[in-house]
Formats: C-alpha cells, sequence, structure tokens
C-alpha cells in the first residue's frame, strides 16, 4: 500500500485523497465571504508592513551615514527657512549641501571690519559686486558680467576668508561654504551626484557663492595616480562650473581661497580668471589693522601703535590679532595675580604690546624651526 500517493499501476487511493474526500465540494468551490476577504487583505497588509520596515531597517543598518543625513536634512530646512527661501524643492543631495549655507544677513563680517586691504576691496566691488548690483547697466554686454570664478591667494592668515564672507554679505549673495568632504562618498557614483547637487542648489539660490577654502587640497593637479571616484568627481565639478558659462544671467560665482596657488589644477585656474592676491601686510598696513584691532578696547593714550607695527614685520592679520589678545591677557593675568577689589582691569600700554609681540616671534621662530626639520627629516 503506498502511504503519501497512488503508484503508477496502483489503485490504491493516497491520503490526500482521502482527506479532499472528506471535505464538502461546496466548501472548496464556495466563494470567499466578505469578512475572510477582508481578513486576508488585512493579513497580506500586515506581512507587506512587516516586510518593508524590515528592508528599510537592514539598509539604514548597511549605512552608516543615514543619522549624519538626516541631521543634514534637518539642518538645512532650518537654514532655508532663515533665509527666506519658500516653495523651493530640493533633492536628498541638495539638502546635504544646504546644509553647509551661510544667511549673508547673520554675517557679522563687513568691509569695515577689513584693514589694510583697500585695493583688493575696491576691485572686487568693481569686477564682482557692481555687476550683480547694477544689472541693468550690464544686460547687454558679454563682456561686463560678473566672472565665474575669483581665486584669492596669499599667505596664511591674511584675509582671504575674511574678504570672501564680506563680498557674500555686501552683495547680498547667498554663501555656500563647501567643504571638500561633503562631497566625499564610499558609495560609488554618490560624490558625482553631490557635485551636480552643488551647482543645481547654487542655481536655485541665485545669486550664491560657492566658497572652497584650501581648494588646493580638493582640485589639485590631476595624476595617473589620482583615485578614479576622485578623478571622476574633479571632472564633474569642471563639467558643471563650464555650464555657468552658457547662461549669462546666472548669478552663481565659485570662489576659491589658497595659500599654495601652484599646486591647483591648470583647468581650475582658467575657470577662475578673475584673482586677487592678497599678501602680507606693509608696515602701514600693519598699523591700520593694529587700530582696528584695537578700536574697541581700552588703551594707553601713550601707545604708540606705529612703533609697534615696525617691530612686527613679518606678521599676518591674524598673527596681530593673537598679539593683541595676547597683551590683553596680561592684563587680565596681573589683576587676577594681585587679588585687587577693583572691578577694573587696567588699559593695554606699550610695554603689554611689545611684550606679545616678543613672545610671537618666539613661537613663529619655533615653528618655523619645526617644518626645517620636517623637512630634512
Amino acid at each position: 500500500m503506498c502511504p503519501a500517493r497512488r503508484c503508477f499501476g496502483c489503485s490504491t487511493p493516497s491520503q490526500a485523497e482521502m482527506v479532499l474526500r472528506e471535505v464538502p465540494v461546496e466548501q472548496v468551490t464556495r466563494p470567499l465571504g466578505r469578512s475572510e476577504v477582508i481578513g486576508l487583505l488585512f493579513r497580506l497588509t500586515v506581512f507587506g508592513a512587516v516586510t518593508y520596515f524590515t528592508i528599510k531597517w537592514m539598509v539604514d543598518a548597511l549605512d552608516p551615514t543615514r543619522k549624519q543625513k538626516v541631521e543634514a536634512q534637518k539642518q538645512a530646512e532650518k537654514l532655508m527657512k532663515q533665509i527666506g527661501v519658500k516653495n523651493v524643492k530640493l533633492s536628498e543631495y541638495e539638502m546635504s549641501i544646504a546644509a553647509h549655507l551661510v544667511d549673508p544677513l547673520t554675517m557679522q563680517i563687513t568691509w569695515r571690519d577689513i584693514a589694510g586691504l583697500d585695493e583688493v576691496i575696491t576691485e572686487l566691488k568693481e569686477t564682482v559686486i557692481l555687476p550683480v548690483q547694477k544689472r541693468h547697466l550690464f544686460q547687454r554686454s558679454r563682456l561686463l558680467q560678473p566672472p565665474k570664478g575669483v581665486l584669492l591667494y596669499g599667505p596664511p592668515g591674511c584675509g582671504k576668508t575674511l574678504i570672501a564672507k564680506a563680498t557674500a554679505k555686501e552683495a547680498g549673495f547667498r554663501f555656500i561654504n563647501l567643504q571638500p568632504s561633503t562631497l566625499t562618498d564610499k558609495w560609488y557614483g554618490e560624490s558625482q551626484k553631490l557635485a551636480a547637487a552643488v551647482f543645481s542648489l547654487a542655481l536655485k539660490l541665485q545669486p550664491s557663492i560657492i566658497f572652497i577654502d584650501e581648494i588646493d587640497s580638493f582640485l589639485r593637479n590631476r595624476s595617473s595616480s589620482d583615485h578614479e571616484a576622485t578623478a571622476m568627481m574633479k571632472a564633474q565639478f569642471m563639467s558643471l562650473w563650464d555650464g555657468l558659462d552658457t547662461d549669462y544671467s546666472c548669478q552663481v560665482i565659485v570662489m576659491g581661497a589658497t595659500n599654495r596657488p601652484q599646486d591647483l589644477d591648470s583647468a581650475i585656474l582658467r575657470r577662475m580668471p578673475t584673482r586677487f592676491h592678497i599678501n602680507q601686510p606693509s608696515q602701514k598696513q600693519r598699523e591700520q589693522i593694529l587700530k582696528l584691532i584695537l578700536d574697541d578696547e581700552r588703551v594707553e593714550l601713550t601707545v604708540d601703535l606705529e612703533e609697534v607695527s615696525k617691530e612686527t614685520e613679518g606678521f599676518s592679520g591674524s598673527d596681530l590679532r593673537e598679539t593683541c589678545r595676547d597683551a590683553a591677557l596680561m592684563c587680565v593675568r596681573e589683576y587676577v595675580s594681585s587679588g585687587s577689589d577693583s572691578e577694573d582691569i587696567r588699559a593695554i600700554s606699550q610695554s603689554d604690546l611689545q611684550r606679545a609681540v616678543s613672545k610671537m616671534k618666539k613661537s613663529k621662530s619655533a615653528g618655523g624651526h619645526m617644518l626645517l626639520h620636517a623637512a630634512l627629516d
């Protein structure tokens, strides 16, 4: 006897046939009732929802950057509200870039906060800001359109980033502070999509400035040893950058700052025809910078800033600011150590500034020796 099925040539019925014979024919052929259909649909819905959320959880668990993307989206939505951008739909990639937006109205940097760079500021106003603010004067001329690329180069600490922020502030441009790490992604092809999102977002928010600090680290000379993803991202960035030239009404400017212009790719330099050399301040410029830094501080009337500026040969703007900060701290240290009951800290004196200058010179000298030893090693 065959227990499970009817064998070939065997007339003994299988167990399945015996079970089917016991089930009434009406129950097999009758249509499903309403309650049964609803129950079936409910079970299918629950099963589909569980499957969807299980797959979604697995995808999120496999993507370690998912949490950062969600935080970037929240930050982007907050910034978009602050700058007054409404009814503009952004993609997921544009949201990631929008998290680095800076509202020009919240910037505290203006031309008045930059000393010793009057010639650069005047040229920036004429070549970059004027064609934007007086568009009706330049609409019929393609030659007089604002440049699509501006390069600020010079030694560190001389005010390149301050100039970029002040330009966005004075011109009313939306400021995208682009970091190279923003465009890097471990998934193949994602970096190119992020690079495309930079320009699509800038076009939606124009007038805007895409600012890349230390641009040499991002768009340096290309070579055969470059990683494939890096090479493709650079090519995508430059291709989209060229696309800005085809639309003369476009108000998007790519602005870069570097202290190593020789490391930039020649194709990048071609796309940045407007260049400004921000050099070490001269003696007269250092005096102007010192006056600006100490303008709101308590300083003795006998302080001779011209003499201090002569002693600070080779100092950058950031060096001068650190020197003044150190001189002010000397007054605070003296007040704390003396245990005085007075609520006022004495004013900055000439000797404080001279001691701070000597300290900064030693620090710069030590830094130079360290760089020399590192180069020799």
